[in-house]
């Protein structure tokens, strides 16, 4: 491919980034946007992400004890949005789970499909899995036995959000994984988004988890800032 067409879909892919950022929702997940965010879900949180131009971005969130993390990257496209993700969860009595993630979500809107003013994201992947699973106790120490687990597979699932007002929304989402070694797992969550200025919001919301590692039920609330 030569370097003038190679500069011209650079063009053209930053011109619907910024046309897309200006009509996005500030919880649409396929916006690319340089923010800061502090939550309290189990502990304190911290994350943020970088816009790295129009049409890239990258993002992180870790818990104040280090523990759980998750760093990525995103890369928009004309109908959605690739991401790519790497993050680590604790489980009880010293299970853990490493994950490694490559996906996409694709708006509906694009096809001009907005149900009852719903805004519908599918999403779907490939991710792999590793680390490590409580069994049973050991009698002879009563401590848990622990199991190596890999899994390789991959993922289906929707975001949704529904303006409300100008400043209230809903969200939801849910999905599904399966993969090797009889791996399956799911999550169901649903949240209510505030929008307080043009940089600030904030949520509330909750997420039910299941998979071959344990349960991840969890509540939380969230803070926002984007900056320009």
């Amino acid at each position: 491919m030569n370097k003038p067409l190679i500069s011209l879909l650079s063009l053209s892919l930053c011109a619907f980034g910024v046309q897309a950022e200006e009509e996005k929702h500030h919880e649409d997940p396929t916006k690319i946007v340089t923010k800061a965010g502090l939550a309290y879900v189990d502990g304190v949180q911290f994350s943020g992400s970088i816009g790295l131009d129009d049409a890239r971005m990258i993002n992180a969130r870790i818990n104040s004890e280090g523990d759980e993390w998750r760093v990525g990257g995103s890369w928009l496209l004309p109908m959605g949005i690739l991401n790519f993700n790497f993050s680590r969860s604790e489980y009880d009595h010293d299970g853990y789970k490493n994950n490694y993630s490559i996906g996409s979500f694709v708006p509906l809107s694009y096809f001009d499909i907005t149900p009852y003013g719903w805004q519908i994201f599918p999403m779907a992947g490939y991710s792999y899995n590793d680390g490590e699973i409580a069994g049973e106790k050991n009698e002879s120490n009563d401590d848990y036995v622990m199991t190596r687990f890999t899994s390789h597979g991959g993922y289906v699932g929707m975001f949704a959000l529904k303006p409300l007002n100008e400043k209230w929304s809903l969200m939801t989402f849910g999905g599904g994984s399966m993969g090797s070694d009889n791996y399956s797992g799911y999550w169901v969550g649903a949240g209510l988004s505030h929008k307080l200025t043009e940089a600030q919001s904030f949520n509330f919301f909750g997420v039910m988890a299941d998979d071959d590692f344990g349960q991840n039920n969890r509540m939380g609330i969230s803070y926002t800032y984007e900056f320009n």
